[in-house]
C-alpha cells in the first residue's frame, strides 16, 4: 500500500499529460461534455498533485513545464484572439499603426497590407475585425516578436506567441516563491496558479497574456516589498502597459505609502517562565500616522507609473489613437455580454420596469459602483503591509468581475495569482467551474444558458462566504 502512495503520482502526471494532450490536439470548442470531462479530471489530477507530499518542489516545477510544452504545436482551440495578435504584430512589422485602422476596411477594400490576411481576418471573426485593437504597447511588442520571426507562417508565430508566455510564467513561478518565502507564507502556494488547468489551458494553450501582465507586477509588487518602489512603480506601468487591470489598483497603494506604522506598547500579556518574562506578540499594536515623505512617494509613485505608460504608447501616438483605443475599451461597458453575475440581474430588471436591453445605463453604472468600492477599500480597509495589500486587490477586483457586463475566462489569473498570498482561495474554485461558460460556444450561433451561469456563480459565491466567515471567525478568536 505504501508503495502504491509513492507511486501515486506518477500515475497523476501520466494521466495529466494523456488529458492534456487529448485537449490540445483532439478537442473541439463546440464539444462542450468532452471539453467537461476532459477540465474536470485535470482538475482533480490537479489536487491530488498539490495535496501529495511525496512529489518535490523542483519536481512539480517541471511537471507543470512540460504540461505547458504539450501545448506547444498545438492551435488554440477555445479562443480566436490569436489571429488578431498576428494581424496586429505584422502590421507594425510592415510600418502601420494598429491603432488607427480595421481589419475589416482591409478586407472589404481587397487591400492586403500583411500575409495571410484573409486567413488572420477569417480567423479572428467579423466581431473581432470590426473593432480597433485594445491591446497596450507592451502587449503588441510580444506581436511583433512573433512577427519578426515568422512573417508569413501563423503556426510559426503561435509557436513563438506561446513560448513569450511560458517564459512569463516561469518569471512568475521565480519571483512569487520568492515573495512567498518573505511573507513567511507556504512555497507550495505558487502551484495554485503555476501547475492549475485552468493557467496552463487558457494562457499557454489559448494564448492569452495575463502571465506577461502578472509577471510585471509581481515583480513590481516584489520590489515594493523591498522598498524599492520607483522601481516597482516601473514594473507596475509595464503590466499596465500589457493590460489595463492593473490601473484599478492604484488607489489601494495610499496606506503604503501614507501610513507609518509605529510599534507601541499595549496592554501585554505576559507569563514567567522560570526567571523569564515572554511577551505575547500581540502585545504589540501598529499605531498608523500620516507623514509627509509618505505622500511624496505616493505621488512620485504615481507619476512614474503614468509617466512611464505614456511612454510606452508614443510610438503609436496620432491624433485619432485616443478615440479609436477609448471607443474599443468602452464596447466592454456598453455592447458586450457573457458571463455575467450580477449585471444579469440588473439586466433582468431593467427589462421589467423598461421592457429592453439597458447595458448602455448599467454600463455606466458598474464602473462607478467599483470605484466608491475601491474608495471604501482605500481608507476604510487596512492595507498597511503587503498580505493586507494584495486581500484589498483580490476584492477590488473580483467586486469589479462580479458587476461586469463581460467575464471572459481568462480574466481569473489574476485574481487567482492575487489569492496565493492571501488567505482566500475562492479564485481556485471559480477557475474549476468557470468552463461552464463554455457551455455558449455549443450551439451554433453561440448562446449562453443562465442555468449554467448560475451554478457556475453559486459555487463561487456559496465558497466565497464560507472563506468569509471562517477567516473572521480566526480573527475574532486572536482578539
Amino acid at each position: 500500500m505504501s508503495l502504491l502512495k509513492q507511486k501515486q503520482h506518477v500515475l497523476l502526471i501520466i494521466s495529466s499529460i494523456i488529458l492534456y494532450f487529448l485537449f490540445a490536439y483532439f478537442l473541439e470548442r463546440t464539444s462542450f461534455y468532452l471539453l467537461c470531462f476532459l477540465w474536470f479530471s485535470l482538475f482533480g489530477c490537479f489536487y491530488f498533485l498539490i495535496k501529495n507530499n511525496q512529489i518535490s518542489f523542483t519536481n512539480l516545477v517541471g511537471v507543470s513545464i512540460i504540461f505547458r510544452l504539450i501545448f506547444l504545436f498545438a492551435t488554440p482551440n477555445l479562443s480566436q484572439d490569436f489571429y488578431r495578435f498576428i494581424w496586429d504584430g505584422r502590421m507594425i512589422l510592415e510600418g502601420l499603426n494598429p491603432y488607427l485602422s480595421l481589419p475589416e476596411t482591409f478586407i472589404q477594400q481587397n487591400n492586403y497590407p500583411i500575409a495571410q490576411a484573409k486567413e488572420l481576418y477569417v480567423g479572428m471573426g467579423e466581431l473581432n475585425g470590426s473593432h480597433y485593437t485594445n491591446y497596450p504597447p507592451l502587449n503588441q511588442l510580444c506581436f511583433l516578436i512573433a512577427a519578426v520571426f515568422y512573417s508569413k507562417s501563423i503556426f510559426g508565430s503561435v509557436i513563438v506567441l506561446r513560448l513569450i508566455i511560458i517564459l512569463a510564467d516561469i518569471g512568475i513561478l521565480y519571483f512569487g516563491k520568492q515573495l512567498l518565502e518573505k511573507l513567511n507564507l507556504p512555497v507550495k502556494n505558487i502551484f495554485w496558479y503555476i501547475l492549475n488547468p485552468f493557467i496552463i489551458i487558457e494562457m499557454t494553450g489559448n494564448l492569452h497574456f495575463e502571465p506577461v501582465m502578472l509577471f510585471f507586477f509581481i515583480l513590481g509588487m516584489y520590489k515594493l516589498y523591498q522598498q524599492k518602489w520607483i522601481l516597482a512603480a516601473i514594473f507596475i506601468a509595464c503590466s499596465v502597459s500589457v493590460k489595463l487591470i492593473p490601473l484599478l489598483f492604484l488607489p489601494l497603494f495610499f496606506q503604503w505609502f501614507v501610513k507609518q506604522k509605529k510599534a507601541i506598547a499595549s496592554k501585554t500579556k505576559q507569563s514567567t517562565v522560570g526567571k523569564a518574562t515572554i511577551t505575547s506578540p500581540n502585545s504589540y499594536r501598529p499605531k498608523l500616522n500620516f507623514h509627509g515623505k509618505g505622500i511624496f512617494q505616493l505621488i512620485t509613485f504615481y507619476i512614474i507609473i503614468l509617466v512611464t505608460t505614456l511612454s510606452l504608447f508614443l510610438p503609436f501616438y496620432s491624433s485619432t489613437l485616443i478615440d479609436n483605443y477609448s471607443n474599443s475599451v468602452g464596447l466592454w461597458f456598453k455592447s458586450f455580454e457573457f458571463n455575467a453575475s450580477f449585471y444579469y440581474l440588473f439586466r433582468e430588471i431593467g427589462y421589467l420596469f423598461r421592457g429592453y436591453n439597458e447595458i448602455a445605463i448599467i454600463g455606466k453604472i458598474t464602473p462607478i459602483l467599483t470605484i466608491l468600492f475601491l474608495i471604501i477599500l482605500t481608507f476604510f480597509k487596512k492595507s498597511t503591509s503587503i498580505i493586507q495589500l494584495f486581500t484589498a486587490m483580490l476584492f477590488g477586483l473580483c467586486f469589479y468581475y462580479f458587476t461586469a457586463t463581460t467575464v471572459h475566462p481568462w480574466y481569473l489569473a489574476t485574481p487567482i495569482i492575487l489569492s496565493i498570498f492571501t488567505k482566500y482561495k475562492f479564485p481556485v474554485i471559480w477557475s474549476f467551474v468557470i468552463i461552464l461558460s463554455y457551455q455558449a460556444y455549443s450551439n451554433l450561433p453561440w448562446q449562453e444558458n443562465l442555468w449554467f451561469v448560475s451554478i457556475e456563480y453559486m459555487f463561487v459565491f456559496c465558497y466565497l462566504i464560507y472563506e468569509v466567515i471562517k477567516n473572521t471567525k480566526k480573527k475574532v478568536q486572536i482578539y
